[in-house]
């Protein structure tokens, strides 16, 4: 008898809980009230238990109701979502959205765009992966990702599409005890040259011969952010880092910043950009969230470093 229960049976429920009345009910469906108390008694009777207590002047539900009516509207609202989900397939949304994002993006701005993502789109699985430099677009070119998040130094193929989202500035850092972290002026790179510096690496051939800030021939290569920070916490050596990801290191004096004497004006930056085959542009879902990714612009962090920059200029 349950496998009889209908859509329909279970929003005539509802709607007599929330009009506390069979009659309510069948004015809000434009139903004759004989209908409605016909449908609840047949789902009641396929339930096996009373709904509703009809022995006061307006129906009551009984605590089986009460249960059961917390059921039937996740039951109502798990349809409505899926009729939704099925539209906007039938009007192009993707079934799976599937990214691959540069492993130096500002994470709370991915997880704002992710957090975003999933109440907009809450039926639609999210496929995440996090890379470095030319390992950012391999995934694309292979076909296992729609969507890539490169930092500007990949190698992007001509059949690809780029939209510009934002830009992470970089910093130089070491250990306190690191010699360079004593230097005390702007470093040539004659002595940066001297000492060890942490450099990122990916794990595709795509950036092969390809450098962004290297500016020591003495290098330690490591494919994975985390052990970076790891090792330059550790005073193994020197390197460029998000601004945002060691704003608390440098606050706590865990890390402190080193300039190199040669760097631009406003230091180091990476520009992010989204990247798709063009002839594969963004479905519904992709679009969204690039679109959403553009929202994460972050000028007021840029001015910060650049003020900092400043006035350590000015310290040393």
């Amino acid at each position: 008898m349950l496998d009889a229960v209908t859509l329909d049976q279970l929003r005539t429920f509802i709607a007599a809980a929330d009009e506390g009345s069979f009659s309510g009910a069948g004015r809000k469906l434009r139903r004759a009230q004989s209908v409605i108390s016909k449908t609840l008694a047949n789902l009641e009777g396929q339930f096996g238990v009373k709904l509703f207590d009809r022995t006061r002047r307006r129906p009551v539900l009984t605590p089986q109701g009460q249960v059961l009516l917390a059921h039937a509207r996740t039951a109502a609202g798990d349809v409505d979502l899926l009729k939704a989900q099925a539209k906007r397939l039938a009007g192009g949304l993707e079934p799976e959205l599937s990214i691959v994002v540069e492993v130096m993006f500002p994470m709370a701005a991915l997880t704002a765009a992710v957090t975003a993502f999933h109440a907009a789109f809450p039926l639609t699985p999210l496929r995440l992966y996090v890379e470095a430099l030319g390992a950012v677009i391999q995934p694309v070119l292979d076909g296992r990702c729609t969507l890539a998040i490169p930092g500007a130094l990949a190698f992007v193929p001509p059949q690809f599409s780029q939209e510009p989202l934002l830009q992470v500035p970089l910093v130089h850092v070491t250990s306190p005890g690191h010699p360079l972290a004593s230097y005390g002026r702007p470093i040539p790179s004659s002595e940066l040259a001297k000492h060890v510096q942490l450099v990122l690496t990916d794990r595709s051939t795509l950036s092969a011969g390809k450098e962004f800030g290297v500016l020591s021939p003495r290098t330690w290569r490591l494919a994975d952010l985390g052990a970076k920070h790891a090792f330059l916490r550790a005073g193994l050596g020197w390197g460029g880092m998000p601004a945002e990801l060691v704003k608390s290191d440098l606050a706590r004096g865990i890390l402190v910043e080193i300039v190199a004497a040669d760097s631009p004006p406003n230091g180091f930056v990476l520009s992010m950009h989204a990247v798709y085959r063009t002839d594969t542009p963004p479905g519904i879902a992709a679009r969204w969230f690039i679109d959403r990714l553009k929202q994460g612009l972050t000028p007021v962090v840029m001015k910060d470093i650049q003020r900092r920059r400043r006035t350590r200029r000015r310290r040393i």
